[in-house]
């Protein structure tokens, strides 16, 4: 596989993977971190971190919302449990 092809690959497959937590969002950041060592979180840093290896200014909000697909406040406000707030996991 060329560079280019192997770029496109890679990059339609981080936005399946975007599109598949958008619609997993019952699905709480501290249980991803518990079972992978990642989480939405780290998608988002690593984004940002990425932008600005290649010299683009990206805020950390401003990747959360890439990665949420909305306003991280209000992602929370819709989906996070409140036992998923404090970092303990829910039963």
């Amino acid at each position: 596989m060329n560079e280019s092809t192997r770029t496109q690959v890679e990059a339609a497959a981080f936005r399946r993977l975007l599109e598949h937590f958008r619609k997993r969002s019952d699905v709480q950041n501290i249980d991803v971190m518990n079972l992978a060592g990642f989480c939405r979180n780290c998608l988002a840093k690593w984004y940002r971190a990425e932008a600005e290896a290649r010299g683009e200014a990206l805020s950390d909000e401003q990747a959360r919302e890439i990665v949420y697909g909305m306003p991280y406040d209000e992602w929370k406000a819709k989906h996070q449990t409140p036992s998923a707030q404090d970092g303990t996991k829910a039963r």
